[in-house]
């Protein structure tokens, strides 16, 4: 498939058009002038976004028949979400494409920097975009969040860069050649994909193999770093790649730098949603593996110490491969926090684990000190959220790659 022409594509269907990635690929079709049109489960932050740019989504409820079009292109998740309608697609004969395939054919007109790593990507990606915009360089940008910068997870840019976060789920990253590969770190994630950690690694060689230049090796440039807006050590080690980025591209530094202190951040990373009309602080995050969480928990104890604050999580496990694989770290990584919630854990692309469950994550983690309680929905969560009355001595956490962030919305309202 990496040989088709899409000069002869005209008009593209996207099968679950309203995940954070594929969106940014629909909007990267809809920029080359293609006619682009998809389907989704239901309306959110993406949705939005791709109809106020003209794009028609059918919602699941409203779907009956799959519209003609010259190209599929299909999200991960919905080999299990919406099989049938990737079986329908196949049947036409048109090609059908998983959305990192088509991401890599249409990268081949560009000079590619794909940033790859288990953490750090969105971060990293959204820092050397924002760099490369200030400096003029006029990049296209395919992030996997939205940046604060342009409220979006896709920018048209008119020069031959394409800054892309390359996921290394399913191989996924080894459909680019890139210009510059950069890798932020490597750990074990993914295992309901990858084998082991030798598997992991076996993956990322090859995608280093597979780049013209490559940047793994940049802690000299921690001492160069500005004062960033963003805090944490992560914080800084991501920007110390995007630096290193930045001067293999003979960046002027000052320039560099400048962007990198007035970054502020991106959609669902340890993002500050704002204030109750209580005093409560609510954030949203998408940690969602234990290296993360323990990242984050780190960073709000740094701004909100024991004495000042009291910290509650509200945890929706993504994935039960990944909580079966992971469970003793996720059961230690909750230190610092003073409550922690946990919601359902939310399967995406796979089917339940009858094994493994939020509510035996959260005596793991009772048993390692902490205090914790699950919940068996949503509302439940929300109810329980509501009788804390939280008050001007609480920071509340929702925390995530799945959809934590509603019980919020759902508690506090859209009115901070």
């Amino acid at each position: 498939m990496t040989d088709l022409n899409l000069l002869k594509v005209n008009k593209v269907f996207f099968i679950g058009i309203g995940g954070i990635g594929i969106s940014a690929g629909a909007q990267l079709a809809l920029a080359r002038g293609m006619e682009v049109s998809g389907v989704n489960d239901e309306e959110g932050k993406t949705t939005e976004l791709l109809k106020q740019k003209g794009i028609k989504i059918i919602y699941l409820k409203d779907f009956k028949n799959l519209p003609e079009a010259d190209m599929y292109v299909f999200s991960d998740a919905w080999i299990y979400r919406g099989p049938e309608i990737i079986e329908a697609a196949k049947k036409t004969g048109k090609p059908v494409l998983s959305y990192f395939e088509f991401l890599g054919i249409i990268s081949k007109e560009y000079k590619v920097i794909a940033i790859a790593g288990t953490h750090g990507k969105t971060t990293t990606t959204a820092m050397v975009a924002e760099i490369l915009i200030d400096a003029g360089l006029d990049p296209t940008v395919v992030v996997g969040s939205f940046m604060k910068e342009f409220n979006s997870n896709f920018r048209k840019g008119n020069s031959p860069y394409l800054v892309v976060e390359a996921d290394e789920y399913n191989r996924h990253f080894l459909n680019f050649n890139p210009f510059i590969g950069v890798v932020t770190n490597i750990e074990a994630d993914h295992l309901d994909y990858y084998k082991d950690l030798a598997d992991i690694e076996n993956a990322f060689n090859q995608f280093v193999a597979q780049s013209e230049n490559v940047i793994v090796n940049y802690t000299k440039y921690l001492r160069d770093l500005p004062k960033l807006s963003v805090p944490g050590l992560h914080n800084q080690v991501n920007a110390a790649a995007a630096l290193a980025i930045a001067d293999f591209l003979k960046v002027d530094k000052k320039k560099a730098k400048k962007s990198l202190a007035e970054f502020s951040g991106t959609w669902r990373r340890l993002e500050k949603r704002g204030e109750t009309k209580n005093g409560t602080i609510i954030y949203d995050d998408y940690a969602h593996h234990p290296t993360e969480i323990k990242a984050s928990i780190q960073v709000l104890r740094e701004l909100y110490p024991p004495k000042q604050k009291i910290i509650t999580i509200v945890f929706q496990p993504h994935l039960y491969s990944r909580t079966r694989a992971l469970f003793d770290d996720f059961a230690k990584s909750f230190k610092g926090a003073d409550r922690i919630f946990l919601l359902p854990i939310y399967f995406a692309r796979e089917d339940p684990d009858p094994e493994v469950s939020s509510n035996r994550l959260a005596e793991a983690i009772i048993k390692n000190g902490e205090e914790a309680q699950s919940f068996p929905d949503f509302e439940s969560a929300e109810r329980a959220v509501l009788t804390l009355n939280l008050g001007p001595n609480d920071v509340l956490v929702t925390m995530g790659a799945g959809e934590a962030y509603k019980v919020a919305d759902k508690v506090f309202g859209l009115t901070f």
